[in-house]
């Protein structure tokens, strides 16, 4: 019968071990998510950082040529000429 305390303590001992066990992957799994999000909430904030700067470094660009630069003049002539599609089509929507 001695035996039979000894077994049924010892898979106690061994339960509440593993309680214990699981409740700390549990705080950990807890935290990596809570890292994970302000992680992808960092990479969206820097992405639209990057999508921001290179908006303004176009328009510099364009600016630049505007002022008389050679080297992107054929850049500017395009986006002109996007701009002045753009218009037209505008204009055409609202004609109708």
């Amino acid at each position: 019968m001695s035996e039979l305390v000894e077994i049924v303590d010892s898979l106690e001992n061994k339960i509440s071990k593993l309680l214990h066990k699981l409740e700390l992957l549990s705080q950990a799994k807890g935290k990596l998510e809570e890292e994970l999000l302000e992680m992808k909430q960092s990479h969206e904030a820097t992405k639209n950082s990057v999508l921001e700067w290179e908006e303004k470094f176009e328009s510099l660009k364009m600016a630049n040529t505007m002022l008389g630069s050679e080297t992107n003049k054929t850049e500017a002539k395009l986006k002109i000429n996007t701009l002045i599609r753009e218009i037209d089509h505008c204009i055409t929507q609202l004609a109708e």
